[in-house]
């Protein structure tokens, strides 16, 4: 196989893994590393050293407008980036030592795990009166507008919990190359009582920094090949701007559904390659 056409296979690939990873809000990483370990049987630190630039464009290119339209909070993303760049840096050196098969098994479950966690129903926590006093001396409520530009406030809760389940995100991110968005999310929705909104924009956020983080680890160690990496940054960035637009315009319950079983699949299928060690 020439280096032209394999370029455009891992172009094409790429372009399926954003649509897919921005149709379940997963993002392009539980389809990047698969693709890359099992379909082109590529070893898996390269693979995640693909997947964490690949994380830090598509998060770049779409925090800027959560930003800009006040949804994201930079306060709680400050303070928890402490949390995840430190676990990220921490699993990026694990991942150098501990066996490829290991670390397909265990990329395994995170991603059988998020397609799990996306099907479950959001709720929002809107409740401003009980707010935790490290919240209140971090500064850490804030609000967020609604439809039609008014402001909703809210109240942070269990701020050490959710200092603690990011640590362990971020060494998840680092290990396996994952945005690790779906444990932010449980962090920010699940244990601090943050509003769906402002949790899921935030992750996002801080999703491209953890990834900056442990990337410096897989970059010194020559794990990113710009061979791999082009092809999959510009497929995985066209890919989730189609599948935004999609989102947009169409009903895509079904659509979602139809994927996540995708991804449910690639997820079986790491951890039985991990088992037999294939990978």
């Amino acid at each position: 196989m020439s280096l032209l056409t394999f370029t455009l296979i891992i172009f094409a690939g790429a372009l399926l893994a954003g649509l897919l990873g921005s149709l379940t809000g997963l993002g392009g990483g539980v389809v990047i590393i698969p693709l890359l370990t099992i379909a082109f049987h590529i070893d898996i630190r390269y693979a995640i050293g693909t997947s964490l630039v690949a994380v830090i464009a598509t998060s770049s290119g779409s925090a800027a407008a959560y930003v800009k339209e006040g949804f994201s909070n930079i306060r709680i993303a400050m303070f928890l980036e402490v949390a995840t760049t430190s676990g990220a840096i921490l699993g990026a050196i694990l991942a150098i030592y501990l066996p490829t098969h290991f670390i397909a098994i265990l990329a395994g479950i995170v991603i059988l795990y998020s397609a799990l966690i996306s099907l479950k129903k959001k709720q929002d926590h809107l409740d401003v009166n009980q707010s935790s006093k490290l919240a209140r001396i971090l500064k850490l409520n804030g609000d967020f507008p609604d439809e039609h530009g008014n402001k909703i406030s809210y109240a942070v809760h269990r701020v050490a919990g959710g200092y603690g389940m990011m640590m362990f995100a971020g060494v998840i991110s680092g290990l396996l190359g994952l945005g690790s968005g779906s444990l932010k999310v449980v962090a920010m929705d699940n244990i601090m009582h943050i509003p769906f909104k402002v949790s899921t924009t935030t992750s996002n956020f801080m999703i491209g920094v953890t990834a900056a983080a442990s990337a410096s680890v897989y970059l010194s160690r020559g794990y990113i090949d710009p061979v791999l990496s082009m092809p999959v940054v510009l497929g995985v960035l066209l890919g989730s701007m189609i599948g935004a637009r999609i989102l947009m315009k169409t009903a895509t319950s079904w659509l979602r559904i139809l994927f996540i079983v995708v991804i449910t699949i690639l997820g079986a299928e790491m951890i039985y390659n991990g088992l037999l060690n294939k990978i």
